[in-house]
């Protein structure tokens, strides 16, 4: 049997557990991993994290005991983490990387590894294809050395660690949290099932403010939901501060790099508007001063603000292994990107959704009014908005020759004009985008984790977004994928 190419999407290798998500796999790209860094000081170590997956912790051990065999001292994480609390571990103790086991914001048959290295962000295009090419070379070639994992974890080539304390310090240089602990809210975390679960809690305990979790148990196949936190996966937290009761509600995905945020009357704020927010905090009230980088899916009003503020905007190709070393390159105060992601200076170029909810829970203190009420402000600042995402899935086998027809249609017929608005200007190199006068703008781009077609929209009005998110869909062809 041939063996299945492994390929790193927008952020790390997923896969379907069972399917190509193997123990086998799994060890080939860790001999990948190990074979990387095998030029690299024997003496650092390599972190190993996962989220609360089904069999999350021992595909680490896997990965743990591959790394160990080959020398490398390995940090093995005592517990599920967040994401960006395994890459923050591997800043703090100086690691040469991390690999964490997890599929994100994937649906529960999804597994997968996301590769950090030292500086702690998602891997960049070029680390990418050099762990692409030794993961090759170990599944074509002779099988690697391997040890068992009680036998490393004795002799002390895996040692186990907690990483909560340095991350709870981390966090605290960035946010106010005793001004929020002190502040009497009454927030509600959904963690989704997910690796989040009571970090939240932790880290605002001891105070007034009050944490109510909300999908705070392991559950692998996450009670049915798609773990990534948007309607109508959130239906059952709006649903309970609808009810009355909460200040703010905060979701975060899987492994809890990303953000949702719910205002105190129950109604979703979509991640265009949350990006916004937040440069709106961090400029207004936090004083904040500099360059901003956001995904070519990201909200044009952050452009609004960064005049406004004097912080250059940069529109850039999705996924943090271009946002990240490129906010590092410039010291971006802040990255962001469409799917609720935001990495902020002084952190990691990367993903934290506990950090940004975190800044909203401040916002709200700072401020001293509800998030309704900061909405509406920041409406009257930045002019009307209106954003929707629709998710069209296809079949996995065909997945690769139905993206290559509709990249194809749409290279070899571009629209000039999509609702009858002319189309002003285009983007190609990361999906298919198209600008209307007034800068709204409509997106269509195949997904590099799973196995979709996104079709996004901005514009003044929700009838404006649903009008060219139909006319885009209509030039794509309905045919090219189905929804699912």
């Amino acid at each position: 049997m041939t063996a299945q190419t492994i390929h790193f999407g927008t952020d790390g290798w997923r896969a379907v557990v069972a399917d190509d998500f193997t123990y086998e796999n799994v060890r080939a790209v860790s001999h990948g991993v190990a074979a990387y860094l095998a030029a690299e000081d024997p003496g650092r170590p390599v972190v190993v994290g996962h989220d609360t997956r089904f069999c999350a912790e021992l595909f680490a051990q896997e990965v743990a005991r591959v790394l160990a065999a080959h020398g490398r001292p390995v940090l093995l994480l005592d517990g599920p983490a967040p994401t960006q609390v395994a890459a923050w571990t591997v800043v703090a103790r100086q690691a040469l990387g991390g690999v964490v086991v997890t599929a994100s914001h994937n649906p529960p048959e999804f597994n997968g590894l996301k590769y950090k290295p030292g500086y702690g962000g998602s891997a960049s295009p070029a680390v990418v294809a050099r762990l692409e090419e030794e993961t090759a070379r170990a599944q074509a070639g002779p099988a690697g050395p391997e040890v068992p994992f009680a036998a490393a974890l004795a002799d002390g080539r895996i040692q186990m660690v907690d990483p909560r304390p340095a991350y709870r310090e981390q966090v605290g240089r960035l946010v106010d949290l005793a001004a929020i602990a002190g502040a009497g809210l009454r927030i509600l975390h959904d963690p989704m099932y997910g690796s989040g679960t009571g970090y939240v809690a932790a880290l605002l305990e001891g105070g007034s403010t009050t944490v109510t979790a909300l999908h705070g148990e392991r559950n692998p196949g996450f009670g049915g939901l798609h773990p990534e936190p948007i309607p109508p996966n959130l239906d059952a937290a709006m649903g309970r501060i609808q009810a009355g009761g909460f200040d703010l509600g905060i979701a975060n995905d899987g492994d809890a790099d990303r953000v949702g945020i719910i205002d105190e009357t129950g109604r979703f704020v979509d991640q265009l508007e949350v990006a916004t927010l937040l440069l709106w905090h961090l400029c207004e009230r936090r004083g904040w001063r500099g360059p901003v980088v956001r995904s070519l899916t990201s909200t044009r009003r952050l452009d609004i603000l960064g005049e406004r503020y004097g912080c250059p905007v940069e529109e850039m190709p999705v996924g943090f292994k271009h946002l990240g070393p490129r906010m590092a390159e410039i010291d971006a105060i802040l990255g962001a990107e469409e799917s609720g992601g935001f990495g902020f200076r002084g952190h990691l170029p990367e993903r934290d959704g506990i950090l940004s909810g975190l800044f909203f829970a401040e916002m709200i203190v700072q401020a001293g009014r509800p998030l309704s009420a900061l909405r509406r402000e920041l409406a009257e600042l930045v002019g009307p908005h209106a954003y929707a995402r629709r998710d069209r899935r296809f079949d996995r086998g065909g997945y690769a020759q139905q993206r290559q027809a509709v990249y194809d249609r749409l290279r070899s017929a571009p629209p000039t004009e999509i609702a009858g608005e002319a189309v002003v200007r285009s983007r190609t190199d990361d999906g298919f985008k198209f600008w209307m006068a007034d800068g709204s703008w409509v997106l269509a781009r195949m997904s590099g984790t799973e196995p979709l077609m996104r079709v996004y929209s901005e514009a003044d009005t929700p009838e404006r977004v649903r009008a060219l998110l139909d006319g885009l869909e209509a030039v794509v062809g309905a045919e090219a994928a189905p929804r699912g």
